[in-house]
């Protein structure tokens, strides 16, 4: 490759990157708390106490990113419509980072249930 290509390449890179993290910033981030979790036919059911209201959080067990979580402090951010493994309102949930703006590691993908 020639090197004008290289930085072409990398220039485009370099921009999908700044675009990711501008929109994961502007996603919507909410701290939760998981009062309960269980397995149920394949499907894990996460209750949890969000900042206004109650929420029930599902995702399939044997699916990669799902996870049972433990009771405790977590920080729930909701993607774009249309964004997601599943076919309804999608979460990721992190671990809380060290400081409110910043995320920790990444525990799964989950469905917000429709009540």
């Amino acid at each position: 490759m020639k090197p004008k290509s290289i930085l072409r390449v990398a220039a485009a890179v370099l921009i999908v990157l700044l675009f990711a993290a501008v929109s994961a910033r502007s996603q919507e981030r909410e701290l939760i708390t998981v009062k309960s979790a269980e397995v149920n036919n394949g499907v894990v059911l996460i209750r949890v106490l969000g900042e206004k209201t109650p929420i029930e959080l599902q995702c399939n067990k044997d699916f990669l990113g799902c996870a049972v979580l433990k009771p405790a402090t977590y920080l729930m951010v909701r993607l774009p419509k249309n964004r997601g493994p599943y076919e309804c309102s999608n979460v990721t949930v992190y671990a809380k980072g060290p400081s409110p703006d910043t995320v920790g590691e990444e525990l799964g993908s989950y469905c917000i249930a429709d009540k």
